[in-house]
Parts: C-alpha cells; sequence; structure tokens
C-alpha cells in the first residue's frame, strides 16, 4: 500500500502539521514536546531508579558478598574487587537504565510520528543565525542520543566549512549519557524541579551551540549559508508499537553493550587506582583517601575549587568521565563508598531479601503512576517522604562540604560542567577522523575552557540568588 500523502491525511493530521511546521507556533510546540519528554525520564522514571540502587546496594550487595565469604575469600582484595569495583561501579550506572528507556521510548514516538523531522524544519530558520543551511540541525538533533553518529552525520552536509562548523556545535548537545548524572544531581538538589533542571540542560546546550556557532560562523569560519531545507517531511502518522519497540531494543542494547565493556573497564581500572595504597596500606585495603586515584585527582581539584567542586572525588568522577559520561556516575558512587549494603544491624535472610526485592517493586510502580498526571501539574504524590538513596546522600553531603555549604550552587555548577566539558573518547576519535587532528584540538580545548567559564558563572549566580 502507497504512503498516503499530505494531501490525503486525515483534517486533524493536516490541521496538526500547519500548526508543528508553523514559524511561530512551532517552536513552542517542539519546546512543549521535549518538556513531556523530560518529564517522563525524570519523574514518570525515577521510582524505578530508586529500586534498581536500592536492590544493588541491598540484597545483591550481600548475596555476593556471602558468595565470596563462602569460597573463603572473605576481606581479600577479590572481594574489593567484586563489590566496591565490579558492582558498585556498574550496578550505579543501570540503575539509570530505566531513565534512558524512557527517554529512548519517547524519542522513538517522536520519530515514528514523523515529528522529528518537522522540528528541523521549525529550526531551518534558526540556524540562518549561525550560517549553516537547515539540514546542519539533524545532526544536532541526533547528538541528542549520541555525539557519535551524529559527527558521522555531518558527511550529509556538502561544504567543508558547513561540516567543520556543525562538528564544533554537535558535541555542545546533551547526550544520553550525561543523563544519568543530571538525574542524579537534580534529584540530590532540586528534587521539587528536577524536571526543570534536567530540560534547562538540554536548552543550555543549544543555546550555547548556536551562540558560539554564530561567533565561529561570523569570524575563523565566515561564510554564506547554503540553501534552506525544502525537503518535504511527510505527512504526520501514528506510530507503530513494533517500530518504537524496535528502536528502543537497539539503542537500549547499545547501552547495555556499553555498559558491559567501557563502563565496567573504566570502573575496573578506577578500583585499581582506589586500591593502590599511597605510603602505608596494604593492597585492595587501603583508605581511599591514601590511595593512588584520590593523590592523582588531588592534582587537578585545585583548578575546580572556585566552581564548588574542588574535592578529589569529584575531580576524578570528571576525569573518568573523558572514557564516558555515564562513568561519571559510577566513579562517584566508588569515591564516596556509596554502593555497599548498610553494615549496622543483622543481616536479612534470602527470603527476607526477596520480600524488600517485592516491596520495592511495588513502590516502583505505584511511584510511576502516580507521577503519570504530574505531566500536566497535577500532582498526586504530595512529596515522596522517602529517605533518598544511599549514593544521593553522599552526593549531597559530598557538595555541601566542597562549596562550604553552598551544594545546590556547586551541584548547578557541576551540572553545567558536564553538559559543556570536552566530550568522551569515542566522540573525539570520530571528530578526528571526521575534521582532522586541528579540529579535533579545538574541541576538546576549547569546550574545556568554555565549560569552566560558565560552571563558574552557573555558581556564583546560584549564590547571589540564594539557591537552595
Amino acid at each position: 500500500m502507497a504512503e498516503r500523502t499530505s494531501t490525503t491525511a486525515p483534517h486533524w493530521s493536516r490541521r496538526i502539521e500547519w500548526i508543528a511546521g508553523h514559524r511561530i507556533f512551532g517552536l513552542p510546540l517542539f519546546l512543549g514536546a521535549m518538556w513531556v519528554a523530560f518529564k517522563l525520564t525524570t519523574d514518570v522514571a525515577a521510582p524505578w531508579v530508586d529500586w534498581i540502587d536500592a536492590t544493588v546496594s541491598g540484597p545483591l550487595h550481600r548475596w555476593l558478598g556471602s558468595l565470596v565469604a563462602a569460597v573463603g575469600l572473605g576481606g581479600s582484595w577479590v572481594e574489593s574487587l567484586v563489590l566496591d569495583g565490579i558492582l558498585v561501579g556498574l550496578g550505579a550506572v543501570l540503575a539509570f537504565v530505566p531513565v534512558l528507556l524512557a527517554l529512548y521510548a519517547t524519542l522513538a514516538i517522536l520519530e515514528d510520528t514523523g515529528y522529528l523531522a518537522r522540528g528541523a524544519m521549525v529550526m531551518d530558520g534558526a540556524m540562518r543565525v549561525v550560517g549553516l543551511p537547515g539540514r546542519a540541525f539533524l545532526p544536532m538533533m541526533l547528538g541528542f542520543g549520541c555525539s557519535v553518529p551524529a559527527l558521522l552525520a555531518l558527511r550529509s552536509l556538502e561544504r567543508p566549512r558547513d561540516r567543520v562548523l556543525a562538528g564544533l556545535m554537535v558535541p555542545f548537545m546533551s547526550c544520553g549519557a550525561r543523563l544519568p548524572v543530571y538525574v542524579l544531581l537534580a534529584t540530590a538538589f532540586f528534587v521539587d524541579h528536577r524536571t526543570l533542571a534536567v530540560f534547562s540542560m538540554y536548552l543550555l546546550g543549544l543555546i550555547v551551540a548556536v551562540a558560539l556557532g554564530a561567533l565561529v560562523g561570523r569570524t575563523v569560519l565566515r561564510g554564506p549559508a547554503g540553501a534552506f531545507l525544502q525537503s518535504d517531511p511527510g505527512p504526520l502518522r501514528l506510530p507503530t508499537l513494533r517500530g518504537v519497540l524496535a528502536t528502543v531494543r537497539r539503542r537500549t542494547a547499545d547501552f547495555l553493550k556499553d555498559a558491559g565493556t567501557v563502563i565496567l573497564g573504566a570502573s575496573l581500572v578506577v578500583w585499581l587506582l582506589m586500591a593502590i595504597p599511597v605510603g602505608e596500606g596494604r593492597f585492595g585495603a587501603a583508605d581511599v583517601d591514601d590511595s593512588l586515584f584520590a593523590a592523582v585527582s588531588r592534582g587537578a581539584a585545585p583548578a575546580l575549587e572556585p566552581l564548588g567542586f574542588g574535592d578529589w572525588r569529584q575531580a576524578g568522577a570528571l576525569a573518568t568521565g573523558l572514557v564516558a559520561k555515564e562513568v561519571i556516575v559510577g566513579t562517584l558512587a566508588q569515591g564516596y563508598g556509596a554502593g555497599g549494603a548498610d553494615p549496622a544491624g543483622e543481616a536479612p535472610g534470602v527470603v527476607e531479601d526477596l520480600r524488600e526485592i517485592g516491596a520495592g517493586l511495588g513502590r516502583a510502580v505505584a511511584g510511576s503512576l502516580r507521577a503519570i498526571p504530574g505531566i500536566v501539574g497535577i500532582d498526586l504524590d504530595g512529596g515522596d517522604g522517602e529517605h533518598p538513596p544511599t549514593l544521593i546522600r553522599a552526593v549531597r553531603d559530598g557538595f555541601e562540604e566542597s562549596s562550604g555549604g553552598r551544594g545546590s550552587s556547586a551541584g548547578l555548577a557541576f551540572m553545567v560542567f558536564v553538559l559543556l566539558y570536552t566530550p568522551c573518547a569515542a566522540s573525539l576519535a570520530t571528530t578526528r577522523r571526521e575534521l582532522g587532528l586541528r579540529w579535533m584540538a579545538v574541541s576538546a580545548v576549547g569546550q574545556l575552557v568554555v565549560a569552566w567559564v560558565f560552571a563558574f558563572a552557573a555558581f556564583r549566580i546560584g549564590i547571589a540568588a540564594g539557591l537552595g
């Protein structure tokens, strides 16, 4: 059956198409659609994050600890490797899989309806400000998922000047790998406004990319913009369950593959550096403050003190973020020692653990259902009243200490820094392959400088505004 055209589309479809493509109404509608997506990824998915975090740091931690002890390795460096390296590092990242599932599902629905293509056409006029053709916004939209395919999509631009300029802008788009960091910090410091906090990061990245792109496009890479985007995006259509599930499955599988390779590898490297003592101590049993990782991180920490997060744990997490941004969460968990079960009291049995997991699952389902009306401003939760997860408490206390009691301002600055600083190693390698070594260096160093400046401004503005 041939695909229907816009002229044969239903009346409701043509009416929505007119609004979605309107030069005035189209942009607010596009931002509204993004707002709904982020409400789903923060509020609706949050109960599932808490459940996975509690399961990993509670029952699973106890079960693995008992298994290691049963084979006679309790108290050894092997136990530390399994519990403090593999489980804490990888578990802290996997806890945010529900967040990514919600993001991938909403983006897949928007793609399957044909709305994302319309969003690109709405932004066509805005790209004139930068001096780029409208089709350059398509790689930038891909950057909200991952910078690597977005950089590869630069090949669709005909002129080398356009490819370089768009390639410098793409890494400022907030990729999905940064989302777990935003959710963690937003939950720790802006729990009542976490959707707004996360949404503002995505919007800030877009604004910074356009502003710097316009500056570079009028100076270093001066040149006329290409032709306007003329392609017909086709009619809006209802999404198909098969198409949406296939997209979500593929993207989630890619994330889990990274979690099982790059992220796990980085977590093991961090554990190794934490296990090596500097001075006195035994391998695998050294205090984390006296480890090699702490010593190296302390060397970089002073440069971050003006931003409110000059503690070595925070500096070390940002350093490992150069491998993959998801690793930041795992490194913070390892640095703060926030992944283990509470040692106080007698450990519950297997039956009690299973009951705890089941009860947590029920709370996650109920919490998600209560959060859905919140998308349109109806609050059925009235405050969850639960204690925050171990990692959130540790992060909150750590930022309060490193900022001298200005934890919320420091948390905001940290989010801004993660948004804007040097992208991951895979993105840098792709930039070198597509644009050359010189532009890769410009992107890496330039983003680090931009991130420091904007994070400093965010910290100072937060203090002046009495944030928190």
